[in-house]
């Protein structure tokens, strides 16, 4: 009964964010119309439309992954949790989750394994490693990288999960700190279909929606291209405030007309009110945004596609890291341009 409050609560609070979009699991008629909150720990019981039959590994706890595996404790799945910091997991032990002292250990241990890692480097290293999920791989289990990486460390991860019998899925995220906390992530999943079907469940767990889009790699560009125009928007929106305050306007009046207009995003609404405080809590670390502009950026010079807004918005990121800011959220980057400012006068 808890479980079905809890989907009953959060399918109430996502079609008021968005009534127009069909949310899985919400009720009504039609293909996708199933309650997800449910998972059987042994991987004997059948599997059907309501939920996923087995363990559930998650490797990395860090802003994401802890109320993305959070919510797939409270749904009640059977998680074994690793992370590189062991304290990081004490509180998903405290809800339930079972450790385990090694990704190897995890995936050895259960049916599907989740990992969500900082960068392209750690990803290969958890899943390929020493002691890395592929040592705990067999034919029937599966692998389902969440983190946000280049399409060929994608591939190079899929290459070694694969050799082992296992099955490999790619689901980067869209969202951040919050959305994965109240379980309205988007997925941008490629890779294994059939694995994809058997995990739909989970990601409805922890997502408001899902894409599946084709070959392995083809999630990863998705993911570089949504976060570089999104980190392109930040620095427009952080010049924009400068700007308006500078010609006299209050930059929360600023902040109000555009929450009204074509140009609305949720992210302007939350973040800029604390940006005219010079206040930046971290929802998503400034140094994974220049990462994802840098991957984006190697992404278009793969494909000789000329992208200089980018380009320029990734040199204020690095500028920003450069003032001691790579820990703080990416709006931030506002900071570099107030040093431009200063150097100029």
């Amino acid at each position: 009964m808890a479980a079905m409050a809890a989907a009953s609560l959060l399918c109430a609070r996502a079609a008021a964010a968005a009534p127009a979009l069909r949310l899985r699991g919400c009720g009504g008629g039609g293909r996708g119309a199933r309650l997800v909150f449910s998972c059987s720990a042994s991987s004997s019981s059948p599997s059907g439309e309501g939920g996923f039959s087995g363990k559930v590994g998650f490797l990395g706890l860090g802003i994401m992954g802890a109320p993305m595996a959070s919510n797939l404790i409270k749904a009640g799945c059977d998680v074994t949790v690793w992370n590189r910091t062991r304290s990081k997991c004490d509180p998903l032990l405290s809800l339930g989750a079972n450790y385990e002292p090694s990704p190897a250990d995890v995936a050895s241990s259960c049916d599907v394994t989740f990992a969500m890692l900082a960068d392209p480097e750690s990803a290969v290293e958890v899943a390929c490693g020493a002691n890395g999920a592929a040592e705990g791989m067999a034919p029937g289990k599966g692998y389902v990288d969440v983190s946000t990486v280049d399409a060929a460390t994608s591939k190079l991860i899929g290459k070694h999960i694969t050799s082992t019998g296992a099955s490999f899925l790619e689901a980067p995220v869209s969202g951040s700190k919050k959305p994965a906390e109240d379980g309205l992530l988007i997925f941008l999943t490629a890779g294994d279909e059939s694995l994809y079907n058997r995990v739909a469940s989970l990601l409805d767990v922890m997502g408001k929606s899902r894409f599946f889009l084709g070959d392995v790699g083809k999630g990863a560009d998705m993911k570089l291209v949504v976060n570089m125009v999104m980190g392109s928007m930040m620095v427009s929106f952080s010049e924009g405030l400068l700007l308006s305050e500078k010609v006299g306007l209050d930059p929360n009046t600023l902040v109000e007309v555009i929450s009204q207009g074509a140009i609305s995003a949720p992210m302007f609404s939350l973040k800029g009110p604390s940006m005219v405080k010079a206040a930046y809590p971290t929802a998503f670390p400034l140094k994974h945004q220049q990462k994802d502009l840098r991957l984006a950026l190697s992404l278009a010079e793969s494909v000789s596609q000329s992208i200089p807004t980018v380009a320029a918005a990734n040199e204020l990121y690095k500028v920003a890291k450069s003032l001691g800011l790579a820990d703080q959220d990416f709006s931030a980057v506002i900071e570099a341009l107030k040093a431009k400012e200063e150097q100029n006068k």
